[in-house]
């Protein structure tokens, strides 16, 4: 692990910091600090900067309009970003540049990226991932998902659950399986489906806060073009293990600062009501700070290895495990904190089901009672608590592995 950045990484970093610094208003404390009719119009003034100033994609190469920036300056962006408590993109960017562009950029033809890569930095299309199925969540390559060649088209027959944002999406990259006759992780094809067509019918399923960000969604003779296959047709569980780790690369970055600031509004808020030299409270706050240093640390791990050419692997799953198990704790806590306030919930609540409340949030039930309900989901979306240890435990502990079922 190397916590320290070279001068030139230094002069990059204060680049980024008087950009933000040029863009944002005066007196900027962060999305949280904003109501929530005025951040959807906020986020998208911001998305226009970001696509101007050749930030939304950065490290796209500059042919397909991304920034070019080497990994360590992508690094500093994004934590300089959620320092600044401003988002890198839009709210679906996270799947349609980061997930699925960067897929593109590695697994896509030469007509694949001309007609895709620029319509996700404009945002013409809203993607949403279809990866878990009933039987086949933690299990991956137990897809069941059928897509069967027709002439120029595959039709696809079957079911996804825990579609994020797939209530919003006209655009899905699914999984299916294109050989049931082949090894369960050999016959499983990568996707690009419309769905704005009668054969796909999305339902969105209501969460414990009252959120409906998770979905199902069914296919009954969805149509695809034939062309639609990313890196080749059986070749599916490759391109999926690349987009996974699209998916966790950055938060070895910014994560820990999220948490941390989240760690000193907790912080703050026990001395306001008076409760920082309760004993109990002191002893729960202590360990909440060294669970934040320590998530702090495996980030710096991740990123030295990162910059030195190593890409998320199964280790990756160490930090989604910390992060989602401790902030199960941390909200809680929040909660105790809060006492008789948390039973009305009033205040402004988080914009997303995802993660820490939008940084600079007011200290409000709202805030943290939602966020505590929400934390709940952390342990199982993006691979489930009880997945990732077996993964530590056997992918690199080399412990023995379950039996498998008869």
């Amino acid at each position: 692990m190397d916590p320290t950045y070279s001068p030139e990484a230094q002069a990059y970093r204060e680049k980024v910091q008087a950009f933000l610094a040029e863009k944002l208003p005066t007196g900027w404390q962060g999305t949280g600090a904003l109501p929530l009719d005025e951040l959807e119009t906020f986020v998208a003034e911001w998305r226009e900067v970001l696509f101007e100033s050749n930030y939304l994609a950065p490290g796209w190469p500059t042919e397909y309009g991304g920034g070019g920036l080497t990994q360590l300056e992508q690094v500093i962006l994004a934590e300089e970003f959620t320092r600044a408590g401003v988002p890198s993109g839009g709210p679906n960017d996270a799947f349609s540049i980061q997930m699925l562009g960067n897929t593109l950029l590695m697994w896509g033809t030469d007509e694949q990226k001309e007609h895709y890569l620029p319509r996700l930095l404009r945002g013409d299309d809203t993607w949403c991932q279809g990866y878990s199925e009933p039987d086949a969540g933690s299990d991956l390559g137990n897809v069941g998902l059928r897509a069967e060649l027709d002439g120029d088209e595959w039709i696809l027959d079957g079911q996804k659950i825990w579609t994020s944002a797939g209530h919003l999406a006209d655009h899905i990259f699914t999984l299916a399986r294109t050989d049931p006759g082949a090894p369960k992780h050999k016959g499983i094809s990568f996707l690009l489906v419309p769905m704005d067509q009668p054969g796909i019918e999305v339902r969105p399923i209501e969460m414990i806060s009252g959120d409906s960000e998770f979905n199902e969604v069914f296919y009954t003779d969805a149509r695809v073009p034939r062309e639609n296959v990313v890196g080749g047709v059986n070749n599916g569980w490759a391109v999926a293990m690349s987009l996974l780790g699209f998916e966790r690369g950055e938060a070895a970055a910014t994560a820990p600062i999220r948490f941390q600031a989240e760690y000193e509004r907790l912080q703050a808020m026990a001395i306001e009501r008076g409760l920082a030299d309760d004993p109990v409270i002191r002893q729960k706050l202590a360990w909440c700070h060294s669970k934040v240093r320590i998530m702090r640390f495996n980030g710096l791990r991740v990123l030295t290895q990162f910059l030195q050419g190593h890409h998320p692997g199964p280790d990756a799953a160490i930090g989604k495990l910390f992060w989602s198990e401790y902030h199960k704790v941390v909200t809680e806590l929040a909660v105790d904190i809060l006492g008789a306030d948390a039973m009305v919930v009033e205040g402004r609540r988080p914009s997303s089901s995802f993660s820490t409340d939008d940084p600079g949030a007011a200290n409000t039930s709202g805030s943290w009672v939602t966020t505590f309900l929400n934390a709940r989901a952390g342990t199982i979306y993006a691979g489930s608590s009880q997945i990732q240890r077996n993964i530590v435990g056997e992918m690199i502990l080399g412990l023995p592995k379950e039996p498998k079922p008869q």
